[in-house]
């Protein structure tokens, strides 16, 4: 009986030390993947891998791991001439913001291979924060916050001092507005009041910045006059506690998010600031002065916004 257990023992030992390079070679043979453009996968491997089995785009199946039901459509994939690596090239636009899952099946002699693609963390929250200060910046692409916009940006000193009491507001209310989100309105299926409350939160949060301001630099305060009360109606504050809900952000993504507005709001307001004070010098025919030429500025900088439309750092 002892003798047949060891047996048994000795048999499995073999069998283990046989298979084990085949499943190492598995797990190490993927070394590198990432996206390459909106529409590619580049993927590295340890060792040179068969070429007819890297480049059919049958052996690959690919969907995002938050969706897995529906598989993405690959055009072609082109092994590198050192066998090392492959592109995989999709018929439609990636989503890189979420995070991608790729078998395949023959590569390196293994049955199926599945490794997943994804962003740099610390990336993605990077481009969080640029897209809102500059490529999808609330003022000029999405014309959020007009009124307070033009009513504050005549002179530098107001716009810097209402930029960044806007950003210190903004940052407030989405953190405030995020932990009322996640911990009372899911758990308690009220989602129906997100917008009630969020403004609730917005009004708080200008109520204490006005207080305190009050106090430490009253000629600040005065300055504000009544758009400092308007923030409470301004459009992009409101809007940032809103993407936070829709697009189910972490408190880190929200604060990205938040800083990103408040900071493009501070850009738009000291950009536009910075061109009336020359226009008091300009020689403006009278139809234009006032208004209508801060709109034509406003529609100038809004053009140039438009150039850091589809801008991607990671």
């Amino acid at each position: 009986m002892m003798t047949r257990v060891k047996n048994k023992s000795v048999l499995l030992a073999v069998l283990i030390f046989l298979l084990a390079p085949l499943f190492a070679h598995a797990e190490g043979l993927v070394v590198g993947q990432t996206f390459n453009g909106d529409k590619e996968i580049q993927v590295s491997f340890a060792v040179s891998v068969d070429k007819n089995v890297a480049e059919n785009i049958h052996n690959y199946t690919v969907f995002e791991e938050s969706d897995p039901d529906i598989k993405l459509v690959l055009s072609a994939a082109t092994l590198a001439t050192d066998n090392k690596s492959v592109t995989l090239q999709f018929e439609d636009v990636l989503n890189t913001a979420m995070t991608h899952v790729v078998e395949v099946k023959g590569l390196g002699g293994v049955e199926k291979t599945t490794f997943k693609v994804s962003k740099s963390y610390l990336g993605y929250l990077f481009s969080i924060l640029i897209s809102a200060l500059l490529i999808n910046n609330f003022v000029f692409t999405k014309y959020l916050g007009l009124c307070v916009f033009f009513g504050t940006s005549k002179k530098k000193t107001t716009a810097k001092g209402m930029g960044v009491v806007f950003t210190l507001v903004m940052v407030a209310s989405a953190i405030m507005s995020w932990f009322f989100y996640q911990f009372i309105l899911i758990p308690y299926d009220l989602n129906f009041l997100q917008i009630v409350v969020f403004i609730g939160l917005v009004s708080l949060t200008v109520q204490a910045v006005d207080t305190i301001l009050r106090k430490v630099n009253p000629i600040l305060f005065n300055s504000f006059g009544v758009f400092l009360v308007l923030v409470i109606a301004n459009c992009v504050i409101i809007a940032v506690p809103l993407i936070v809900a829709n697009n189910n952000y972490n408190f880190f993504e929200t604060f990205m998010l938040a800083l990103g507005a408040g900071g493009g709001f501070l850009l738009a307001l000291y950009l536009m600031s910075s061109v009336s004070e020359r226009l008091l010098l300009a020689n403006i025919p009278p139809t234009f002065k006032g208004l209508p030429i801060a709109f034509i500025v406003a529609g100038q900088f809004a053009m140039a916004f438009l150039g850091f439309s589809g801008l991607q750092i990671f």
